[in-house]
């Protein structure tokens, strides 16, 4: 069957049967996710014809296993993409951190493009911006463990909590919970030094 001809409801239906129809869909599918993964990754460094089939296979997989979770708000094939696409950019994250040391992505601990103050911002927005942020930094280094601000750091400087957990030998949930609480914790230090949540959007506003 041509894939424009099946709606929603024959896709669900065929994928999640058996026997020729289900394998004639997932045929489809699969050359349908190829495309679309073509189409976005096309011009981007280290993508491959053999990065892009691990992709829609490993898509393909999680595909099946939310079937239930379609909620048939958007044509099914752009739910599908959509899955493949976030497998694809997940493992170009993994693989972007993979020979990274956590020492490396915690050694400007400072975050320097943090405590610089916007260009244009008016002197007493940038100088209140530099103390927040500065408070900010005891925090983190004074009143966290060891853990908790290396997992906070990592995550911040945009390390995937996988690749947090790898190095830590730890799993996702426990970093979960480490950076959790650690963001907790930043939080009523804050407070009770005064800050509202509207001075931490300012400080943190690009």
């Amino acid at each position: 069957m041509d894939t424009l001809n099946r709606n929603n409801e024959i896709w669900l239906s065929h994928l999640g049967g058996a026997g020729s129809d289900q394998q004639a869909a997932l045929a489809d599918l699969r050359a349908e996710l190829l495309r679309g993964l073509h189409r976005a990754f096309w011009s981007w460094k280290g993508v491959d014809d053999d990065f892009l089939e691990d992709a829609v296979q490993d898509a393909l997989l999680r595909i099946l296993d939310h079937l239930g979770q379609f909620a048939g708000r958007s044509r099914f094939l752009t739910w599908a993409t959509a899955i493949a696409i976030r497998v694809a950019m997940s493992e170009l994250r993994r693989r972007r951190w993979q020979d990274v040391s956590l020492d490396e992505v915690i050694a400007d601990a400072d975050f320097s493009p943090l405590w610089t103050a916007a260009k244009d911002a008016e002197p007493t927005a940038g100088w209140e911006r530099q103390t927040m942020l500065a408070t900010l930094r005891d925090i983190i280094h004074q009143q966290l463990s060891q853990k908790q601000r290396t997992a906070l750091l990592a995550e911040l400087k945009g390390m995937p909590q996988e690749e947090i957990a790898r190095h830590l030998g730890s799993n996702r949930n426990a970093v979960y919970k480490l950076t959790h609480d650690a963001r907790k914790r930043l939080k009523q230090a804050l407070e009770a030094a005064g800050y509202q949540a509207a001075d931490i959007h300012v400080a943190f506003a690009e």
